[in-house]
């Protein structure tokens, strides 16, 4: 473990990109939710052993690596249409304020940029599990995220009205984050 000026003890865990992924989902057509992952991810955690406060924890998603399990809405997905991967490549998160709220349970407050847009958004956050050694010898947590965005907020207004009355894409995205990290 490292200390910081206020000596705080730290430990820096890295974000595993093969063992975490940020799903999503979003009301289609106001009858069914299309749900997607996001790969690609990768950051670190900065945990603060006495004071949680002090935590940070930055995170970057490629977002070429959106997959909704349809080839041809992933493709419409990455388009200047919606996520315009071309001018737009990723998705950032960087905290800016952490708050315990109860056993393995925090508040993270921080800049979700997305589509070149940054807005500050709340995740309710589990975790972080228990440290685990993998069999490769390293130092393995979890943790689990949820918030969720509308798209609107993000300069994704893409949309179609319905003959029937509403519209093809809902407004409101809800987000599950899984992270595995590894000690650094």
């Amino acid at each position: 473990m490292a200390t910081t000026a206020t000596s705080a003890p730290v430990t820096v865990w890295k974000i595993d990109p093969a063992h975490s992924a940020a799903d999503f989902k979003v009301r289609h057509m106001m009858i069914a939710n299309v749900k997607g992952a996001i790969k690609g991810i990768t950051g670190e955690l900065t945990e603060h052993a006495t004071d949680a406060s002090l935590s940070s924890i930055e995170a970057t998603l490629d977002v070429n690596t959106i997959h909704t399990g349809e080839a041809q809405r992933d493709a419409h997905l990455k388009s200047a249409d919606f996520l315009d991967t071309e001018k737009y490549p990723t998705i950032t998160f960087k905290s800016t304020k952490v708050e315990k709220k109860g056993d393995e349970e925090y508040a993270v407050t921080g800049e979700l940029t997305l589509h070149g847009v940054t807005k500050p958004v709340k995740l309710a956050v589990e975790g972080p599990t228990p440290p685990q050694k993998d069999p490769w010898g390293n130092t393995r947590i979890g943790l689990a995220a949820t918030t969720k965005v509308n798209r609107k907020d993000f300069g994704l207004t893409y949309n179609a009205a319905l003959e029937t009355g509403g519209v093809l894409v809902g407004d409101e995205v809800h987000i599950a984050i899984e992270l595995e990290l590894v000690k650094a």
